[in-house]
């Protein structure tokens, strides 16, 4: 069984962190309406989705990737780059421990699990804002007794790793090569984004298929030429946020 961890959209969410938007009004309601179709989204790709209640202090909370990294061996809790995410992490950290043991991010370090990208052994670190490097040597003491190799990956022109490159096949990748170098993955093969649509990396990989934005009709295209399955949300509301597909489910 695969479990889908998620949160529901908080009712504070129009005071969510921005780094590279302007704000925009978000309509909460129409944020969870579009939300629970995403969560219909991975439970038509196989998932049993298990939801967290919202919680009205924490803006960003339904973006519970940033709060923690699950692998088959153990769940490692990350320390959000954003203070005010900080807090998230306790009752993610409850979620996940029937589940897995659980290995903690340590100040100095800080680590937004949307820069992280696990690729089989291989795990690629966004050098970003939001996460150190003190994080990449902490990520790596934790995971090498599990035969990890740990490395960073230079971003620029955007939030997160995962705002550049996702994985979207067995060896298959979708990245955008102005924010990050598709060199770093070697093996992989490489679907780019369309150029008229910068943001249209994201996607959340299962062996199923992916789930994918609807707001990238082009490079849509792109990725079911390649003979990939793909099941589309619209997430225009959670976008305001700085959100993607990836970012809403553990």
């Amino acid at each position: 069984m695969r479990i889908a961890l998620t949160r529901e959209v908080s009712p504070a969410m129009n005071q969510c962190e921005l780094t590279h938007l302007e704000r925009q009004p978000i309509d909460i309601a129409l944020a969870r309406k579009q939300h629970h179709a995403y969560e219909a989204a991975l439970a038509a790709l196989g998932c049993e989705v298990h939801q967290l209640p919202p919680d009205d202090a924490l803006p960003d909370s339904v973006f519970v990737e940033d709060t923690a990294l699950v692998f088959p061996e153990l769940a490692v809790i990350t320390r959000p780059g954003a203070d005010s995410r900080k807090p998230e992490c306790e009752s993610v950290a409850a979620a996940l421990k029937p589940y897995r043991e659980l290995r903690f991010i340590q100040p100095p370090a800080t680590l937004d699990g949307g820069d992280v990208l696990v690729l089989d052994k291989e795990v690629f670190v966004g050098q970003s804002e939001r996460s150190n490097e003190a994080a990449i040597a902490q990520l790596q003491e934790i995971l090498s007794p599990y035969g990890y190799r740990v490395r960073g990956a230079p971003v620029s022109g955007c939030l997160h790793l995962k705002s550049a490159v996702t994985r979207v096949g067995e060896r298959t990748l979708l990245l955008n090569p102005a924010w990050t170098d598709a060199s770093l993955f070697e093996g992989f093969e490489v679907i780019e984004v369309h150029p008229d649509e910068p943001y249209a990396a994201n996607a959340v990989w299962l062996e199923e298929g992916v789930v994918y934005p609807a707001a990238f009709p082009k490079t849509l295209e792109r990725l079911r030429a390649a003979g990939i399955r793909v099941e589309t949300v619209d997430i225009s509301e959670l976008a305001k946020a700085e959100g993607a597909v990836t970012c809403c489910s553990l």
